[in-house]
């Protein structure tokens, strides 16, 4: 990036922070404040350490630096522009979690496909956050980073006070890590049986065993409770052939267990029994391996695995900053915005995000590069070009365009 671009990149920011609606986090004034500016550019300096006392304040200093990036503290503090961390005296902090498409198990290949997956696994959070934890949608801020994915931020007096300990403990739960799901899962015997998990007693016939899923109705319970619903009406839909054929190649099950599953999974009112009772009357042996198989293979196929992926080091750490949701990403030139948790699926980054306009801008492209911005795919050669304003400056900001011909 040349002298001319910075000046230029400065410019338009400036104009962004001039017009900019501003909206401060809570607590704003204990928070202690970051920034990086694009004078030093290829080296990254971070200028923190600094606090503010009105609203004004941060105004002015967005307009007057025009800085590339923008963060504040999840954490409060006594002194919060004290210059050693030890000084500040932490008060509490915010709940976060920071889902990064680079992050992800399974990562795509393409910039919009990385986006689309982020995405989803954002919506995997959302429905933990809210459903699993009780949080209330005022509680809670989505922001999309500007970058490569999403931050939920998490205000709630309940939360501020827990150490990275315990914040590692909720992505534990959110992740599924260590999550032995057959143990959600009590045997009992049927009517007239002898006993509990009873199977076959001298002088009687083979008695078939029930299952309890246990906490059916919320949580991991109620999320299991989907996942053996949605494969088995998957698989009753496919032709004789197909049907369970990975069950079948796996040498999870033979033909007669799958004869009876087959039959079990054609019945409406006994996978309705799952959903609204927790009731799992599979006639069949090998139960545990068998739903086992059909937890993990419907949870591979929803996403890349049951839980949410977020990034732990983020949530455990309670003196994190954080990008301002407003700012502008000096990598992209899109808007760090928040959105309304029901908008998100319908959330378009590439669109929704862009700060500029449809401006013709000249620009000098360093290299060949291919991106899709506003629903059109952009291919650019070295040499001059003339691009829309948000196009010319997110090459400008990847280092991959200089401004002017």
């Amino acid at each position: 990036m040349d002298e001319l671009t910075k000046r230029y990149l400065k410019v338009k920011f400036q104009s962004h922070y001039k017009s900019l609606d501003l909206r401060l986090p809570p607590s704003f004034l204990q928070r202690e404040w970051g920034f990086i500016s694009f004078d030093p550019m290829p080296e990254v300096v971070m200028k923190r350490h600094k606090s503010f006392g009105s609203s004004n304040e941060v105004s002015e200093y967005l307009i007057g630096m025009a800085p590339a990036h923008a963060y504040y503290s999840v954490a409060y503090y006594e002194r919060p522009g004290a210059p050693r961390m030890d000084q500040k005296n932490w008060q509490g902090a915010d709940l976060i979690f920071d889902l990064d498409a680079d992050h992800l198990p399974g990562a795509k290949r393409t910039y919009s496909d990385m986006l689309d997956h982020v995405k989803q696994e954002s919506i995997k959070l959302s429905d933990f956050l809210l459903h699993d934890f009780g949080f209330s949608e005022e509680k809670i801020e989505l922001v999309f980073s500007g970058g490569r994915g999403y931050h939920f931020h998490i205000y709630d007096p309940k939360i501020a006070k827990l150490d990275s300990a315990e914040r590692r403990e909720i992505v534990n739960y959110i992740s599924g890590r260590d999550l032995d799901f057959k143990y959600f899962f009590r045997e009992v015997g049927m009517a007239g049986d002898a006993g509990a998990g009873t199977s076959e007693f001298k002088g009687m016939r083979k008695i078939p065993t029930k299952w309890i899923l246990e906490g059916y109705e919320t949580g991991w319970g109620k999320r299991i409770s989907g996942y053996v619903t949605e494969y088995l009406q998957t698989e009753v839909k496919k032709n004789k052939k197909e049907m369970f054929k990975d069950l079948k190649e796996n040498k999870i099950a033979g033909d007669t267990t799958l004869k009876k599953l087959a039959a079990f999974a054609a019945d409406e009112a006994l996978l309705n029994e799952i959903a609204q009772k927790g009731r799992l009357d599979f006639p069949v042996k090998d139960f545990k391996t068998i739903i086992e198989y059909i937890i993990q293979k419907t949870a591979a196929d929803l996403g890349v695995d049951a839980g949410a992926s977020v990034d732990e080091p983020v949530t455990g750490d309670i003196k994190r900053l954080i990008r301002f949701p407003g700012s502008l990403h000096g990598g992209s030139g899109f808007e760090v915005q928040t959105i309304p948790l029901s908008r998100l699926p319908d959330y378009e980054p590439l669109t929704d995000s862009l700060a500029f306009g449809d401006k013709m801008t000249k620009v000098r492209i360093l290299r060949p590069f291919s991106f899709e911005l506003k629903g059109q795919n952009f291919s650019v050669e070295e040499g001059p070009a003339e691009l829309p304003e948000y196009a010319a400056v997110y090459l400008m900001c990847r280092g991959v365009a200089n401004y002017g011909s």
